[in-house]
């Protein structure tokens, strides 16, 4: 081969050669500057939310309204644990929905009513599934059990082993619900009705909303 024919291919490779090393640092340098926490932080979202377990809580202490609770109590009724039940409240009192009168939580009644009569279906909707054992609740449990006769249509329960009914599934707002309403009548009421509130139809609604109207 000539030498100039050489030298040119010569030139050639080299060109390629650093055309590749240039590709190649600058992959490295953009991965680095991509993975630097540094230089790509995100901001960060500081924005309350409120969890299913807060909502829960707050219906719990409605149950037990002008009692004095205690962390242990909350968690005794509700099946929650100490650490849930104190995050619960303080998401609860940023919400507004609560507030502490001589370090005992204190439903705001007033916010309240207004969240749980016409958001907290928005917040919390149901979530329905197949035929399961479980609690009765909705238009199927006490109090509205006794206004709405039953119909052929399989009830809505909360799943559970140590439920007395078959029927559609209805997610509770947390896993310790059914256990926590079987050992809590008034309690099961309260929950009963707000599954009412999110699932059921415009009369099973507004008998819901009329109980709570006179115990709120």
């Amino acid at each position: 081969m000539p030498p100039y024919r050489q030298r040119r291919l010569s030139l050639f490779a080299n060109s390629e050669w650093q055309q590749k090393n240039i590709d190649n640092t600058l992959f490295i340098n953009y991965f680095r500057f991509s993975r630097n926490k540094n230089t790509m932080r995100r901001p960060v979202n500081r924005q309350v939310v409120l969890k299913p377990q807060d909502f829960y809580l707050l219906l719990a202490l409605v149950t037990v309204k002008g009692e004095n609770q205690t962390y242990p109590d909350l968690a005794a009724l509700t099946g929650l644990s100490m650490s849930e039940v104190h995050g619960a409240l303080k998401r609860a009192e940023q919400a507004r929905l609560l507030a502490f009168l001589d370090r005992q939580p204190r439903v705001l009644t007033p916010a309240f009513k207004e969240f749980l009569l016409h958001g907290a279906r928005y917040a919390f909707p149901a979530v329905r599934g197949g035929m399961v054992g479980g609690v009765p609740t909705a238009y199927a449990a006490a109090p509205l059990d006794k206004k709405i006769a039953p119909s052929g249509d399989p009830p809505p329960v909360w799943p559970h082993a140590e439920g007395s009914a078959r029927g559609i599934a209805l997610m509770p707002l947390y896993p310790s619900v059914p256990a926590a309403a079987l050992r809590n009548p008034v309690l099961y009421e309260n929950l009963a009705l707000f599954d009412a509130l999110r699932m059921g139809n415009a009369r099973e609604r507004n008998l819901a909303t009329e109980i709570f109207e006179a115990r709120l």
